[in-house]
């Protein structure tokens, strides 16, 4: 026989994510290396759904989505995110292992950009920016 969840565990649990809700910030006062985190998941997002699309659509191509042009532009983003939120977190905390991580991750993502569109192009900028991500969340753990 299997156990219902109670109304007691069922309005602690509301609670909690009332609690969650009431205490989070708004989009605002979110920190730059908050942002960055996001851009890098969109990032992600992008390289599973270009994956998933030209996989499953192998007619189509030269999209801009495909372009290298779009790609160098991302990559010069997220080094202007890295230096602005890294650098100024090493200039303020004085650790340097958010910033080495990040540029770890940024210098995959370049060296993937060099790489031919076959799959392990996509791979490579996952991991990247996956480290860029770490990078920019080892920062944000270090102001705090």
């Amino acid at each position: 026989m299997t156990q219902v969840a109670s109304i007691d565990t069922l309005w602690t649990r509301l609670g909690v994510v009332v609690r969650a809700a009431r205490d989070s910030r708004p989009l605002t006062a979110l920190s730059g290396d908050q942002l960055a985190m996001g851009l890098s998941g969109l990032c992600l997002v992008h390289c599973l759904a270009t994956t998933v699309f030209f996989a499953s659509l192998a007619s189509v191509g030269g999209l801009f989505i495909e372009s290298h042009l779009f790609h160098e532009i991302g990559l010069v983003i997220a080094i202007g995110f890295a230096l602005i939120m890294l650098v100024s977190g090493v200039l303020s905390h004085g650790y340097m292992m958010p910033f080495a991580v990040g540029c770890f991750g940024l210098g995959m993502m370049a060296g993937a950009l060099s790489r031919p569109h076959d799959g392990s192009e996509v791979l490579a900028t996952m991991i990247g920016v996956a480290v860029v991500a770490l990078g920019h969340d080892l920062n944000r753990r270090a102001w705090n």
